[in-house]
């Protein structure tokens, strides 16, 4: 048996995603996610302009290989568009065999270490009063953990809070289908790092010390506001301050370090084991937070989370909703079977997106499982991603209150 066809669909549902569809030549199909939020048809185009063509005729049972083939085999390494590529060929190889064996995921990566996946909502609002109203939401929902993201006095619209008013939001999408440039937000370090202590000590003054509580800094502090913050923050408890600062820079992380005890996460910008081998083996971290989608697939994620498992860091898997449903399956199966999970992202696809992927995981008070469907447990209706065709949505780019370009 062998690759006889792989192809790429582009759909938009609601937002866009690129989907690898790989057939076996005895019909088998597998599926992986190439989407990469903001330059969705960079992957598109790199899989089937590039790889296509050197997958046909492989054997679909030779995963290790095949990966190992397109990472140095193109002698340029590395990168979003490269690795999500790569990791679309790694899961939808996976799919394949799974279905083969006729087990879900999981199991062929040693069985589950758990019953269900820990997972975190996103809690946002323009105040205080929106924000507390969405973690109600979620608490009632049987959320057991939540991403807290506010607005900032002084400020319009900032990274991670809806701008559709109070109540629980799913459909969050910072990608605006505004035509040929991006959006642009305001942004103030020193406001924000007067306002969100406060915010903290009202959340636990009103939900008290049981509920898991996690902010992302979103790479927009220096290093010694990001050492300010996870130290005025320690009183509150947080599960993480994720992506304190700058990705790029790792060894700031030793500034934060040596302020705080306020456990860290970052990552989802990281693309291999490479991005993170300061911060492993000096125990800079504590959650790695990169895509199964955008770090090159299972193969790759699976052996960089036991690299981190050697140092007592855990997992905390990126998964909104520009993860396709095909790649939160994986991720989900991953969560499943490796010992050092930690948490698990968790934004629900809204309607469209469900019509177009079929899944078969559950969530059950706070927990999610992937199911035991044979392989990933998502199929991809064509007919259904026809109907939406892509659309052009950049991410925001970001400036200080004095004009100057900042970190989104």
């Amino acid at each position: 048996m062998s690759i006889a066809s792989v192809d790429v669909i582009v759909t938009s549902p609601g937002r866009n995603f690129v989907t690898l569809k790989i057939t076996t030549s005895d019909g088998v199909v597998g599926w992986g996610d190439a989407t990469l939020n903001g330059r969705e048809l960079s992957v598109a185009s790199y899989l089937s302009d590039h790889l296509a063509s050197m997958l046909i005729g492989r054997d679909e049972d030779r995963i290790e290989d095949t990966w190992q083939y397109l990472y140095r085999g193109a002698y340029w390494r590395r990168g979003p568009v490269t690795m999500a590529a790569i990791a679309a060929v790694d899961m939808a190889l996976w799919d394949i065999k799974a279905k083969k064996a006729g087990m879900p995921l999981y199991q062929l990566l040693g069985g589950a270490s758990r019953d269900g996946v820990r997972v975190y909502a996103h809690a946002s609002g323009t105040d205080f009063e929106a924000l507390s109203n969405a973690i109600t939401g979620y608490r009632e929902l049987g959320f057991t953990a939540v991403r807290v993201q506010t607005g900032v006095p002084g400020l319009g619209q900032i990274y991670g809070v809806s701008a559709a008013g109070p109540g629980v939001r799913y459909d969050y999408e910072p990608a605006k289908r505004s035509g040929d440039r991006p959006a642009e937000e305001t942004w103030d370090t020193r406001q924000y790092l007067n306002h969100m202590p406060g915010v903290f000590a009202k959340i636990r003054e009103e939900f008290g010390t049981d509920l898991r509580l996690l902010h992302d800094g979103h790479h927009r502090m220096s290093p010694i506001e990001a050492a300010r913050f996870a130290k005025d923050v320690e009183p509150y408890d947080l599960f993480w301050l994720e992506d304190a600062t700058p990705g790029e820079d790792q060894t700031a992380l030793r500034l934060i370090r040596q302020h705080s005890t306020t456990p860290l996460a970052i990552g989802e910008v990281f693309n291999t084991v490479y991005d993170y081998q300061t911060l492993i083996t000096e125990r800079l971290i504590d959650y790695v937070r990169s895509a199964v989608t955008h770090t090159g697939g299972i193969t790759a994620m699976k052996k960089l989370l036991d690299f981190a498992a050697i140092y007592g860091i855990r997992s905390g898997i990126h998964g909104p909703t520009d993860i396709s449903p095909v790649g939160m399956a994986a991720a989900l199966h991953l969560d499943l079977a490796i010992h050092n999970f930690g948490i698990q992202e968790y934004m629900p696809h809204n309607e469209q997106t469900l019509e177009v992927f079929q899944t078969s995981f559950t969530f059950d008070k706070g927990f999610l499982h992937p199911g035991d469907q044979p392989g990933l447990g998502v199929e991809l209706d064509e007919e259904a991603a026809g109907a939406f065709e892509y659309t052009k949505a950049y991410l925001p780019v970001n400036r200080l209150l004095d004009g100057t370009v900042h970190d989104w």
